[in-house]
């Protein structure tokens, strides 16, 4: 087949309950989560050829991997290590003929919208179309996280890799072997007016999750009393948020943004900073209710919850210390696939 095929899934941001995904937290206690997917993806382009060459490209980097059927996938080095996980896990290399492989994600590097995770999806979903597996989204989402967890070695929990194959405004419950994604049934209205509400802002300032996640499990491991209790009390506040979104009381909902971030900050020391507090400390000032900051910490996007005639000078605030404000909306498909 010499047409192409394409996939994408959708980025995400959190709202509570992160870090209750990761082990060992998670295997032992289990874990829940509350977030939603946005209109920023993940793409992912294969072009079958009549070659006997593989070729593997980023777009946002200009990383390009080329190799020979037959040979093995080249080392993992930083270079479209994601698509080589993918690639070795499928057996890829066992086809009969050449392609080329592009990726590209609307976010940077550490962005703390799940890219990396996001990504794994978007090409499980190329392959899946192209090879015919027949994959469903909760085969492909485990599929995605033993990649990333087990074969590539990066640290992390499991909400990404569910939301980006889902997609949508989600409670997700995990337990160690058993993860439940539950859409929840919000009136579009409510959608709406949550979506205007927010404020999405980077910080300019990119990081890598992993290290931060390592943090995390170390004070766990270390039965650091504070750090335990604050993922158990981000797990309670994940099912507040959830009742507060279907009953339709958004100011409540931005008002526990407020002490989501305070619980996530107990966590570890890397996730905020000097640059961090003062960016948080400016949006309140300006009449931001609550607000956090997405995935891991430490940098890449924040978002605030703002009732409409304070929603312009949080932007002010945000801008005049230095963030970048980025219109979103929310989506809620989850992983696509398609053939050209």
């Amino acid at each position: 087949m010499k047409r192409i095929i394409r996939a994408r899934a959708p980025l995400r941001i959190s709202f509570a309950g992160g870090g209750s995904d990761v082990p060992p937290y998670v295997d032992e206690r289990g874990g829940c989560v509350l977030n939603a997917t946005i209109n920023r993806y993940a793409y992912v382009t294969i072009a079958p050829n009549d070659s006997d060459v593989i070729t593997l490209r980023s777009l946002d980097y200009g990383d390009s991997v080329s190799y020979n059927i037959g040979d093995d996938v080249p080392p993992y080095d930083y270079q479209m290590d994601l698509a080589k996980g993918v690639i070795n896990r499928l057996k890829v290399g066992d086809l009969r003929h050449g392609f080329e492989l592009f990726t590209h994600a609307d976010c940077p590097p550490g962005s703390g919208l799940g890219a990396s995770s996001t990504m794994v999806i978007a090409l499980l979903a190329a392959f899946d179309r192209w090879l015919r597996l027949g994959l469903t989204r909760y085969e492909t989402a485990k599929l995605a996280y033993e990649i990333e967890r087990s074969d590539l070695g990066i640290q992390g929990g499991r909400q990404d890799q569910y939301a980006a194959a889902f997609g949508g405004i989600n409670f997700m419950e995990f337990k160690r072997s058993e993860t439940l994604v539950n859409p929840l049934r919000i009136p579009p209205e409510w959608i709406s007016e949550l979506e205007y509400s927010l404020v999405l802002a980077y910080t300019g300032k990119s990081r890598l999750s992993s290290d931060i996640i390592a943090d995390q499990v170390k004070n766990y491991a270390d039965k650091s009393s504070d750090a335990v209790d604050a993922v158990t009390e981000t797990k309670a506040l994940a099912e507040e948020m959830k009742r507060l979104l279907l009953l339709g009381q958004l100011s409540d909902f931005g008002r526990l943004l407020h002490e989501a971030w305070e619980i996530k900050k107990r966590l570890s020391q890397q996730i905020s900073s000097p640059f961090i507090d003062n960016l948080y400390a400016a949006a309140r000032s300006a009449g931001a209710l609550g607000g956090k900051i997405s995935g891991a910490g430490g940098g890449g996007f924040m978002y605030f919850f703002a009732e409409f005639d304070r929603r312009h000078q949080v932007m002010e605030a945000l801008t005049s210390q230095g963030a970048e404000v980025v219109h979103f909306g929310f989506s809620d498909s989850g992983m696509q696939q398609w053939i050209l």
